[in-house]
């Protein structure tokens, strides 16, 4: 039973939702009027209709004054003075009913155009507010989807993607601290020297071989061969033979022989 009583209430509150909305509120507004003025027009043809009725009374009442005239003017010229005397009574009350429609006539005319202004005030009226109804159903659609918008932004979160964010971040700066760290240390070590030299031999040998490419395309001079001459010449007279460059291997050799000095040395001071 409480179940039907909450959906009762629930169907009343929809109908007097839909009772209230603005735009059924205003087409019955402009309905209400467009019926208003459907009624004045009506009651306006009703009182035309009235007034054509008095002046057209008012014609035949004028048309037979103007007979009864004519006629009592026909029997004077005949001799005929007691008829003449009979239509000019008939015509006196014709008049007085001519007087009478011709106020009544008046005022229906009157009443007529008062009421043709007013009809026309108000169909002025019922245009300026069918307008203005437009307007106002445009601006009511208008706050429904700022409302709409209003709501979907309300819904929106960032905070989680943003903290997400930040996270990957930091994350990725400690990696690359990290990777710089042992970056370091490799570069302090015998690997790491080991590489530097193996480095610096290999650049030897790439300005070497672009040497002898600049040699062989012209873009350098060859070596005089009278200094190759006055070095041997020096060399044979200090009675020793010319000492050949040492290689990369030997170079390497050295180097590795000067790091196990260096460890022997540090293993018999520990001892």
């Amino acid at each position: 039973m409480k179940r039907f009583f909450n959906w009762l209430k629930a169907l009343f509150n929809r109908t007097m939702d839909k009772v209230e909305d603005p735009e059924i509120m205003l087409d019955q507004a402009r309905r209400d009027m467009q019926a208003a003025l459907i009624g004045n027009r009506e009651k306006a043809v009703q009182a035309i209709t009235q007034k054509n009725r008095l002046q057209g009374m008012l014609e035949e009442a004028t048309k037979k004054s103007t007979a009864l005239e004519a006629n009592a003017v026909a029997a004077l010229k005949q001799g005929n003075r007691e008829l003449a005397q009979q239509f000019m009574r008939e015509k006196m009350t014709n008049d007085a009913v001519i007087t009478q429609l011709t106020e009544s006539y008046n005022k229906a005319a009157a009443v007529v155009e008062s009421v043709k202004v007013a009809i026309k005030r108000q169909e002025e009226e019922v245009r300026k507010k069918t307008a203005e109804a437009l307007a106002l159903k445009a601006q009511w659609k208008q706050a429904q989807i700022q409302n709409s918008i209003t709501k979907a932004l309300d819904g929106l979160t960032f905070e989680n993607q943003f903290e997400s964010f930040g996270a990957a971040s930091e994350r990725i700066k400690m990696m690359q601290s990290e990777a710089d760290a042992r970056q370091e240390m490799h570069s302090d070590s015998i690997e790491g020297k080991l590489l530097q030299m193996q480095d610096k031999a290999m650049d030897y040998e790439a300005e070497s071989e672009l040497q002898k490419l600049e040699e062989r395309l012209g873009m350098r001079a060859a070596p005089v061969a009278e200094e190759a001459t006055e070095s041997v010449t020096v060399s044979a007279t200090n009675g020793q033979a010319p000492a050949a460059d040492p290689t990369v291997e030997q170079k390497l050799q050295s180097e590795a022989d000067k790091q196990l000095e260096e460890l022997e040395k540090r293993l018999q001071g520990g001892s």
